[in-house]
């Protein structure tokens, strides 16, 4: 199993790292050595919205050859969901992976064009924007169309990350890295 973190300049810290933590403990727990996890960008070094700077491990890679990709949110989608360039390097996962999407990064999976048809969500300001891209726009924390999972405002991070994690390796290890974190507010709706 792989999965792809993907970072660029200013995204949301705690779209990354919600849904990095509780995945990567998917290992680091001991329920499945072989997962393999990077954090792929198209520079080496990006720096959050927060002053946080994050090092690729990998840089320009082709995001096909990951089981899931994962993309935050943040107020980089501004000028990403302009750049054909990266949205035709997250959409060449699109049929080959599961990409999954937190708060505005759904708006960049809806400029890239996967989201015809779909139901989606995003963060509640960032809904009027995803109706131009989703073919439904839901209210649900969690929403999963198979090959497209899409999650809310930024605190769904850990949800999405807690949901991947039981759709990945089962109820019982989503349910002991919940634990694990001591967070009790998980909600898919």
């Amino acid at each position: 199993m792989k999965i792809a973190f993907v970072i660029y300049d200013n995204l949301t810290l705690l779209d990354f790292a919600g849904v990095y933590d509780p995945l990567t403990r998917l290992k680091t727990m001991g329920f499945m050595d072989d997962l393999a996890y990077d954090v792929c960008a198209r520079t080496e070094r990006v720096r959050s919205s927060e002053g946080v700077e994050l090092i690729a491990d990998l840089v320009g890679n082709d995001l096909s050859s990951y089981d899931y990709v994962i993309i935050p949110g943040g107020d980089g989608i501004k000028g990403l969901m302009k750049d054909t360039e990266f949205l035709h390097w997250i959409s060449a996962a699109y049929g080959k992976s599961t990409v999954a999407a937190v708060c505005g990064g759904s708006l960049l999976l809806g400029a890239a064009g996967l989201l015809r048809g779909k139901r989606a969500t995003t963060h509640p300001n960032l809904t009027g924007v995803l109706k131009h891209f989703a073919g439904e726009v839901s209210t649900d924390r969690i929403v999963d169309e198979g090959n497209i999972i899409t999650a809310g405002g930024v605190t769904s991070a850990i949800d999405l990350g807690l949901y991947l994690c039981e759709k990945i390796a089962g109820k019982d290890a989503r349910e002991k890295i919940q634990v694990q974190m001591d967070y009790s507010c998980y909600r898919v709706r």
